[in-house]
């Protein structure tokens, strides 16, 4: 047996012959706790995880695809450290310590490193950066690893890793997860109106790496991502663009810092008045920072944010299924629950303590076991913290999202490919605050035309089921 067959997940599938559909599977945590993870991957990871297992752009994810190639195309000398690109591009999980303890693997990025600089800085204490190249308060880069001991261990014999060891799920095609039982089996066949036993077979798949990948993508477009996955049905359903400009509206359930976003962030933005749409915004790097931190947010904090009557792929199944869990019997505590659906703030600072076992390179004052991980964006000479991006700088911020510096020719050039008259040209200067912030995140994830639909449209009233 292979290493690859070792680390397989044995599901059990139940499929409609005649209409070649995945009823249901049913499986133990091993895949459960795979399929919450999901809502615990920042966007920028999605992102590049699709982007590496060779899968076509995902039509789905809005604008998010045109805002990771924006980061990713920006010339390094527009961070503020090299630290703040790879933030944006390989984003920490806060919930890597739960994730690496998966039985299959799907995030390369997922083992936590911290990063020391060469120097001994006694007079700070010991920094540390979740990310190489941060620059320490003695102006050195922090590029030397060191690897520190769990606080927490975990016993063998602790089975499960969202959800507690022993149970047995079923997952219906939409992502919907039940605890299993004759009922709930009951129930899933009805609702199909299955009357005839004899369409009805029963598979043993194994699944690996690349089918979870697969999964991923799918669960963000489609409606039936198991049947699409397990019997290789891998076209990506055809959307329209109206599919994704829909009206948002979004109620923040998460208390903003006021030194975060207060409304005070002015966006100058180049309008249609015929077609009552956003060309493309002028803004400082304030608001592009804002913008490209939504690569670092959590997919179960946007599903969270998103409201019932936005649809989206499987993923608010796979997100109520978790609320609706008995968490005594099913969950393995309630701060898993917590990392599931009320998931961290979109707060960008990173400030906690973590305790060395004495790991700590030869030459480091010894004398203090705290280790404070800095924020990664801050750079020595300045004397408060700053955004990913530098300034001051103006940028151009497309409707779909793409970012790049400022030039007046090149943000012309687009209105006069489309013959757009410059009678029809409008400028309207906007403010941000943080509500308008939560309306963007969430339109960057279900539409092609963010500025459009979060600056220029009512948003729609909230819709029940």
């Amino acid at each position: 047996m292979t290493t690859e067959e070792a680390r397989a997940i044995s599901l059990k599938a139940l499929v409609d012959k005649e209409n070649n559909r995945v009823i249901f599977v049913e499986s133990d945590e091993d895949f459960t706790d795979v399929l919450f993870s999901f809502l615990t991957m920042p966007m920028g990871t999605i992102i590049r995880l699709i982007s590496n297992h060779n899968q076509p752009p995902t039509v789905g994810m809005g604008c998010m695809n045109n805002l990771y190639e924006s980061i990713k195309n920006l010339d390094m000398q527009r961070f503020r450290t090299e630290a703040c690109k790879t933030m944006l591009l390989c984003p920490r999980n806060c919930a890597a310590p739960q994730n690496k303890r998966l039985k299959l693997q799907i995030d390369d990025g997922e083992q936590p490193r911290y990063f020391l600089c060469t120097t001994d800085c006694t007079l700070f204490g010991h920094k540390l950066s979740l990310y190489p190249n941060a620059v320490c308060e003695c102006g050195q880069l922090m590029d030397t690893t060191i690897e520190l001991s769990e606080k927490t261990v975990f016993d063998a014999r602790d089975r499960g890793v969202f959800v507690k060891g022993l149970n047995q799920f079923i997952i219906i095609d939409e992502l919907q997860v039940k605890p299993s039982s004759i009922e709930a089996s009951l129930s899933v066949v009805s609702k199909l109106g299955l009357m005839d036993s004899s369409t009805i077979e029963e598979y043993n798949i194994d699944i690996g790496v690349d089918e979870v990948l697969t999964l991923l993508k799918c669960s963000l477009v489609s409606k039936k991502p198991l049947t699409e996955t397990l019997l290789k049905q891998n076209s990506a359903p055809k959307f329209s663009k109206k599919d994704f400009d829909q009206n948002i509206n979004v109620e923040s359930t998460v208390e903003e810092p006021k030194s975060n976003v207060d409304g005070k962030i002015h966006v100058k933005l180049i309008i249609s008045k015929s077609r009552k749409m956003v060309w493309y915004a002028e803004a400082s790097e304030e608001f592009v920072n804002l913008v490209s931190s939504f690569l670092t947010v959590p997919l179960g904090y946007i599903i969270r944010e998103m409201q019932s009557g936005i649809s989206k792929g499987s993923l608010t199944h796979l997100y109520n299924s978790v609320k609706e869990l008995d968490t005594e019997k099913y969950l393995k505590s309630n701060e898993h629950k917590k990392m599931l659906i009320n998931y961290g703030s979109r707060s960008y600072a990173v400030s906690f303590e973590l305790t060395s076992d004495g790991q700590i390179p030869s030459g480091y004052n010894r004398r203090s076991s705290i280790l404070t991980v800095k924020d990664p964006k801050s750079h020595f000479k300045e004397a408060t913290r700053g955004g990913f991006v530098t300034g001051p700088r103006m940028f151009t911020v497309t409707d779909n999202l793409i970012i790049t510096p400022i030039s007046q020719v090149q943000s012309l050039s687009p209105l006069t490919k489309l013959k757009v008259p410059f009678s029809d040209i409008e400028e309207r200067v906007v403010n941000v605050g943080s509500e308008t912030v939560l309306r963007l995140l969430v339109a960057s994830f279900v539409s092609e035309s963010a500025l459009t639909n979060t600056f220029m449209r009512e948003p729609n009233p909230i819709q029940s089921g």
